[in-house]
């Protein structure tokens, strides 16, 4: 299930997203340049290094012994909302150590604060460029590489970034993969739609007897709620967590209708509404202003045991102009793409649905740059790492692409990954044939 599309009015001042962009207290304690202990996945022979950058922006970059001369930029995902540590980014280097192994230098930054804000992302995912081609000298080549929200940064950044001041390229490719593409104002409106839909059926998020509050502010100013008691709230509402067996029949029906209307799957459900408290929590008040982004005033919902009961009970919003401009600001995608960009996504991912896909290849061919834009898709169930020789076919593709001027093919890349496979001991995956649909 994916949000509905809106209409975006005109762009409010630039003053409206500052909180969306807003620098992090850290900003001017710059870090230099230290020795690390590169992760075990990485080839023998690799050296890393980690820093901070003016922005408060924590970051590793790794170069392998065997370095062919491109670099790739890694926009992380989520968005993280703690504060920023050094370790973070050691994580997605290790996710991403394939890339590595096939003779590419990887930098990855954590942003400068946890919290939503794909332009303040987009921006730090730059300043590492300049940071790393200041110290070690310009590549040959730099893609920019996008996992998950990641891939709305690095969307995000080719489109602001991608030509210097002087008409040069700072990127020569991008890849997108798992991406969360179809622009912040129609990413997360069925995240809101599952906070109306649980707590129907709920009635403990929040509980009658604790402060009420508009769904759509996640939580109220100032409150907190770990995941962990998020949970417990779910499994005692409708047995999640608990074996089958012992779960009531209450439960259980209640359990059907929400996991019936909204489309998720019963493992997803407690990650899901985590995100729809805390993410909404910090997108609301911390992003914009306290304005409610979200709007399901024309939304019918259906699948469930009494579909006219739901939608005559369930709690209704309507999205601030306003806070909608400021999102679309941020974090929608124009679709005026430059450079030759190949995107991944699984069928199933659980997390970033694959109708993203969809939507930015429709932004795409709205722009009229579709001859520049290569979509993948594959059988997996995954959304973080997907099976590792698919990435590096990307990657060859990707390469030849750039080096020829001829586009690949989804059945191109799906054979440039079935010959990969035994070298590198997992799957190819890919649907060459499936087309995802908005």
């Amino acid at each position: 299930m994916t949000a509905r599309s809106r209409s975006v009015g005109p762009l409010i001042a630039l003053a409206a997203a500052a909180g969306l962009a807003a620098a992090s207290p850290a900003l001017g304690q710059v870090a230099a340049p230290r020795s690390e202990t590169c992760p075990a996945s990485l080839p023998e022979g690799t050296r890393c290094w980690s820093g901070r950058a003016e922005s408060g922006a924590w970051w590793w970059y790794a170069r392998p012994a065997e370095w062919n001369g491109r670099l790739i930029l890694h926009a992380h995902g989520g968005p993280r909302l703690g504060d920023p540590e050094r370790a973070e980014t050691e994580e997605d280097l290790d996710r991403f150590a394939m890339m590595v192994a096939e003779g590419y230098a990887w930098a990855g930054s954590t942003y400068r604060r946890g919290g939503y804000g794909v332009r303040m992302a987009a921006e730090d995912t730059d300043q590492l460029r300049q940071i790393v081609w200041d110290r070690w000298g310009r590549p040959e080549r730099t893609l920019l590489h996008g996992q998950s929200w990641g891939g709305n940064v690095a969307a995000k950044a080719a489109e602001l970034y991608a030509v210097a001041t002087d008409g040069s390229r700072n990127y020569d490719g991008v890849l997108l993969t798992s991406g969360v593409l179809a622009g912040g104002t129609r990413a997360y409106g069925f995240r809101a739609d599952l906070r109306a839909v649980y707590q129907f059926y709920c009635r403990n998020h929040p509980r009658p007897d604790e402060v009420q509050y508009p769904l759509w502010q996640g939580l109220p100013q100032g409150a907190a709620m770990p995941r962990s008691e998020i949970a417990a709230r779910v499994s005692e509402c409708t047995g999640v967590g608990r074996p089958v067996a012992e779960r009531t029949p209450e439960q259980a029906a209640r359990l059907r209708n929400i996991l019936s209307v909204t489309g998720l799957e019963e493992d997803h459900l407690v990650a899901h509404l985590a995100w729809a408290t805390n993410l909404f929590q910090d997108l609301v008040w911390n992003r914009l202003g306290g304005r409610n982004p979200f709007d399901n005033m024309g939304r019918t919902y259906r699948g469930s045991d009494d579909d006219r009961a739901l939608n005559e009970g369930v709690e209704r919003f309507a999205a601030d102009p306003d806070a909608l401009s400021a999102l679309a600001y941020d974090s929608d995608l124009s679709g005026d793409i430059v450079l030759p960009t190949v995107t991944i996504h699984a069928r199933y991912d659980p997390t970033a649905f694959v109708e993203h896909s969809a939507m930015y290849a429709n932004t795409v061919a709205g722009a009229g740059r579709s001859d520049l834009l290569v979509q993948t898709f594959t059988t997996e169930t995954e959304h973080s790492r997907l099976s590792a020789p698919q990435y590096v076919a990307l990657l060859e593709a990707l390469e030849a692409w750039m080096e020829t001027g001829e586009r690949p093919t989804p059945a191109g890349i799906a054979a440039t990954c079935e010959a990969l496979a035994p070298r590198m001991g997992e799957p190819c995956l890919f649907d060459p044939e499936f087309q995802s649909e908005p």
